[in-house]
């Protein structure tokens, strides 16, 4: 959640009746219809609100693939989108980097009541911020009130000055020190992609490794998630995927694919439909995680008013967003957002059924817009998850 979608959470306040609202008109117009189908109207509804591309991928419990696309790839050349074209990730990696703690936890190398001080001395200091009162459990829920003050465009003139700019994580955490906490340590919660960053320099700390070779390490190689790949710096995706497009209002259309991610040293992975919902099926199915850690990850707290209009019900866990389902029960993700991609994804808590839907543009000229994208993405989900029936807690 990060450049773009900070924008989105910043406007988003005050939608939640216009998003229920329009999930219980597009539940009632797909009602009877096949899964796939469903799908299939899905996107296409994404695509209608002026949205150039889209890609989505249901697994059902029994292992089968459901894939629809709409839009382009491309606005210049027309081509088709990809079924499982290449996307940012963007904060869909903080999950990653939890599953990562997580695991260091279950090894006793890293406890989670353990405070940014004891591993970072001296880091979060200034202005009111103390590192030792803050946790490592704090920073994984957003519970830490450390400021965000990442940089973002609004503007294309702002993307264009600073789609090649690179910073370190210890110039992003200088940035927050500059402002006062939003609360006291557990005080209070508000996103804070300041605290995921300490979580990557933390477990460098701990292992010796960039947080990207830890993910790689423990969670993408075993699972054989080969096209789930760190970038780093570069401003560019591997190849195929659908071109990334802003809107920034009529006639600012900007194709903002060539960027470098702002928190390129611990979130700059981009996926695939098709491992997303792999990753998230082994995460919640106790593959990656044993029992007590998992169970840690799923404690949940309540989110800020702003995102409470983004996730109508949502509680937030250790790196993992939990939110209610029309058909009962309730579902496990975290969406991602960041030049141009908007990517929202879901899976039962038993972890056999997920969805992933990838759309490769924002719309950030209006609250209306903003919203009617987002609840697009979650009717899609919502759909997916529920086409079996109730969902399993």
């Amino acid at each position: 959640m990060t450049r773009t979608l900070r924008k989105h959470l910043a406007v988003a306040v005050g939608v939640a009746a216009l998003l229920a609202a329009e999930v219980a008109t597009a539940s009632a117009q797909t009602a009877g219809a096949s899964p796939a189908e469903r799908l299939r109207q899905d996107t296409e509804a994404i695509h209608a609100l002026g949205i150039s591309g889209v890609q989505a991928r249901v697994v059902a419990p029994d292992g089968r693939q459901t894939v629809a696309t709409s839009g382009t790839a491309d606005l210049d050349t027309g081509r088709p989108v990809p079924s499982d074209g290449y996307f940012r990730m963007a904060s869909t990696s903080k999950t990653l980097v939890a599953t990562v703690v997580l695991q260091l936890e279950a090894e006793h190398r890293i406890s989670l009541d353990d405070t940014v001080d004891h591993w970072l001395p001296g880091v979060v200091r200034g202005n009111g911020n103390d590192g030792s009162r803050i946790t490592v459990r704090q920073l994984l829920q957003h519970t830490s009130g450390i400021h965000d003050d990442l940089p973002g465009y609004t503007t294309p003139e702002e993307y264009v000055q600073q789609r090649d700019d690179v910073y370190s994580s210890a110039q992003l955490v200088a940035r927050a020190m500059a402002h006062p906490p939003d609360f006291p340590p557990g005080g209070g919660w508000q996103y804070s992609n300041t605290g995921y960053v300490l979580l990557g320099m933390i477990i460098q700390k701990v292992t010796g490794q960039p947080a990207h070779r830890q993910i790689e390490d423990r969670v993408l190689r075993p699972l054989g998630l080969d096209r789930t790949r760190w970038t780093g710096v570069s401003p560019t995706l591997p190849e195929p995927h659908a071109r990334a497009y802003q809107f920034f209002g009529p006639g600012s259309r900007v194709d903002v694919t060539h960027q470098v991610p702002v928190e390129h040293e611990i979130l700059a992975f981009v996926s695939t439909t098709r491992d997303e919902n792999t990753f998230f099926r082994a995460l919640l199915s106790g593959r990656l995680l044993p029992a007590r850690q998992l169970a840690e990850m799923k404690r949940t707290v309540p989110v800020s008013a702003d995102l409470r209009s983004m996730w109508p019900g949502g509680r937030y866990g250790l790196g993992l967003v939990e939110r209610p389902l029309s058909c009962g029960g309730t579902y496990w993700s975290h969406e991602g957002g960041d030049g141009g991609y908007i990517t929202l994804n879901g899976v039962t808590g038993d972890g056999r059924r997920s969805a992933v839907v990838s759309m490769s543009e924002a719309l950030g000229d209006s609250q209306e817009h903003i919203s009617q994208q987002e609840n697009a993405g979650s009717a899609l989900i919502d759909h997916a998850l529920c086409a079996g029936g109730r969902a399993t807690p």
